[in-house]
């Protein structure tokens, strides 16, 4: 009989109080006997209907059937035919809006903790060896800009078919948005590191520091006998809101302040990466970014940090989960309110900011409703740190280098429905066709890329 407890089973995490001070993970996993307990609350749909929310399609009553039964090993190979990063997915993904939205135990109670299920068959079976059916190589090579979570899903994918398959990295860390972007905190780089380790010990090769559009041309990975290439070089390039104060020392866009926290580590004491250790901080954004950003502000010693959202919390686009896990830890959130303009001192720091309070307007044709500002309404804030958190665009310099590669007026990438671009063989996915999104949609993009790679190679031979 399953287990019909209408609510899932708690997960253990740090108490608030002493988790705002450390970038220790927060949320502490479930034991077995919770993740048995947990797994058989669900009833096992005929119809699935838990998958239809899932992009990468992860077989997910078969593999909650076999944690129920304790066949843990059995379960994580269920995950791992579909999804190459499940200790990542079982962290970071929304799932309240993806899978866990389609449960049907939702309807009368809590959803079952499918994400909590999926971290916990990662973790048990992390470092353990697991054998996975691989093709035997076929003779054809791929090449794949970008080793973030679109790139490394597509790797997995191809490399699994028999391909041939090499990842070109920027940086000098593979894993994209997985190392600079998402705190510590929230996703330990050593579990991100041991995932990437699955994917190389599987075959797929991985050059670091090798900028596309610089180092080497999309046309010369052509050149090298790559017969396709997947680009996922995600977006990096961070937005400001083009106000007065913005370039005063203290202001950061969130994008700079993650990657000197979460790659260049600053917040170790023998990491000697300048970052300032801020007393009063704003985030500007309600976005998971601005979520990270403000927790890591505050674990890095700040008395207070504000999140400034123009919207209501009923807009609130983060994860309900960072939400109240920012809550928690003693954030304040100011909702219908938008900076004007940073102040400075007379030496061109920051020491405040002023804002307008906000009311919604009508709704447009997608029924969002717009901020309209409130004459007379403005007031500021005393703060010695601004952290942009107003989301990012794709660098420019792949579509400046690569003739035929066509862009939006956004400057993202145009594909078709098989994430094919208008160059030949080219294919993207991820946020350098979408702009900044999730890191499960972008793992979806891969996965759906290399299906089409595989099919552009088969039929060109």
């Amino acid at each position: 009989m399953p287990n019909m407890d209408p609510k899932k089973t708690p997960i253990p995490e740090q108490d608030p109080a002493v988790r705002a001070r450390n970038f220790k993970e927060v949320s502490l996993g479930y034991s077995e006997e919770q993740a048995v307990r947990e797994a058989q609350r669900c009833l096992n749909c005929k119809n699935r209907p838990c998958m239809s929310g899932c992009p990468v399609s992860v077989r997910i009553p078969e593999f909650i059937e076999q944690v129920a039964k304790g066949n843990f090993e059995e379960a994580y190979k269920i995950i791992k035919t579909t999804n190459s990063l499940p200790a990542v997915c079982g962290r970071v993904c929304p799932q309240e809006r993806q899978c866990e939205s389609k449960c049907v135990r939702g309807i009368k109670g809590e959803p079952v903790g499918i994400g909590r299920l999926e971290r916990f068959c990662a973790d048990h079976m992390r470092g353990k060896p697991v054998e996975q059916e691989i093709a035997p190589a076929n003779g054809h090579k791929v090449a794949i800009v970008g080793a973030g979570p679109a790139g490394l899903t597509a790797a997995g994918d191809l490399v699994k078919m028999g391909y041939d398959v090499t990842v070109y990295e920027a940086f000098h860390t593979a894993g994209g948005v997985l190392m600079y972007g998402i705190p510590e905190f929230r996703l330990p780089k050593a579990i991100v590191q041991s995932e990437i380790d699955s994917l190389e010990a599987m075959g797929v090769k991985i050059m670091t520091n090798m900028v596309i559009g610089k180092v080497l041309s999309v046309d010369e990975l052509f050149d090298m006998d790559y017969e396709a290439v997947f680009i996922g070089s995600g977006a990096g390039l961070p937005r400001f809101m083009d106000i007065p104060g913005e370039e005063l020392v203290g202001v950061y866009s969130a994008n700079e302040f993650l990657t000197r926290i979460n790659l260049m580590k600053a917040y170790l004491d023998d990491h000697y990466t300048p970052i300032i250790k801020a007393k009063r901080v704003a985030v500007v954004g309600g976005g998971n970014v601005a979520m990270d950003s403000a927790r890591s502000a505050m674990r890095l010693g700040a008395e207070k940090v504000y999140i400034i959202y123009r919207r209501s919390m009923q807009e609130l686009p983060a994860r309900a989960e960072e939400v109240h896990h920012a809550r928690e830890e003693g954030i304040e959130f100011l909702f219908l309110s938008n900076p004007t303009k940073i102040i400075g001192d007379d030496k061109g720091h920051v020491c405040g900011i002023e804002c307008i309070k906000m009311e919604l307007g009508e709704p447009d044709a997608t029924g969002r409703r717009s901020p309209v500002e409130i004459a007379g309404s403005e007031f500021e804030l005393d703060i010695d740190t601004a952290i942009m958190a107003l989301g990012t665009s794709p660098n420019p310099l792949l579509r400046m280098t690569t003739p035929g590669l066509e862009v939006n007026k956004r400057g993202t990438l145009i594909v078709d429905e098989n994430e094919c671009t208008s160059k030949q063989g080219v294919f993207a996915g991820g946020d350098a066709v979408t702009g900044a999104a999730t890191v499960i949609l972008a793992m979806g993009a891969g996965k759906k890329a290399a299906a089409a790679m595989d099919q552009y190679i088969r039929n060109k031979k």
